[in-house]
């Protein structure tokens, strides 16, 4: 080892379990309560839900924005843990075709946790006929010993919301 190799960054072993944050403000809402049958049946992994308060949705995690659809009605977060987080903002959402939604990341960007991803206009979903619940998966469950929701109630952006463990 060089004298300046002890500066270099090493590299760091992801910490297990780890944790989701919330990332909506609002109340829990189990994956079998989910007003959409893919979700509520973790077609897509395992998975909760937030009824928002406020039309705000943070970085559940820190990680590398993976999807961002044009519709801007949901994101992939590639965790630097290697979780894969899929966060869905409302269902059948897609129809709005992006109104009432607005993006403060694009992909490929680093994201941390609590960071401000998107805006939603609750109004306008309300309006539009659809729940207006923020859902997280976990995409890549299988990879995973255990994957489950440990809030319950009420939540604010970085309460812990998910305990995923080797």
């Amino acid at each position: 080892m060089g004298f300046f190799d002890m500066f270099k960054k090493k590299e760091t072993a992801p910490v297990f379990p780890a944790m989701l944050a919330a990332d909506a403000a609002g109340t829990v809402v189990k994956m079998e309560e989910i007003p959409d049958e893919v979700f509520a049946q973790g077609i897509l992994g395992q998975c909760c839900g937030i009824d928002p308060s406020v039309g705000e949705v943070y970085a559940p995690c820190d990680g590398e924005i993976t999807q961002a659809p044009d519709t801007l009605h949901a994101l992939g977060i590639m965790g630097s843990n290697g979780i894969e987080v899929l966060i869905h903002v409302g269902v059948d959402t897609v129809e709005m075709k992006g109104d009432g939604f607005a993006a403060n990341v694009k992909l490929g960007d680093k994201v941390t946790k609590g960071q401000l991803l998107l805006t939603m206009d609750l109004d306008k979903i309300k309006a539009a006929g659809h729940p207006a619940v923020v859902i997280t998966v976990v995409t890549n469950t299988d990879d995973f010993a255990e994957v489950t929701t440990v809030a319950q109630g009420t939540v604010k952006p970085g309460d812990d919301l998910m305990k995923v463990s080797k």
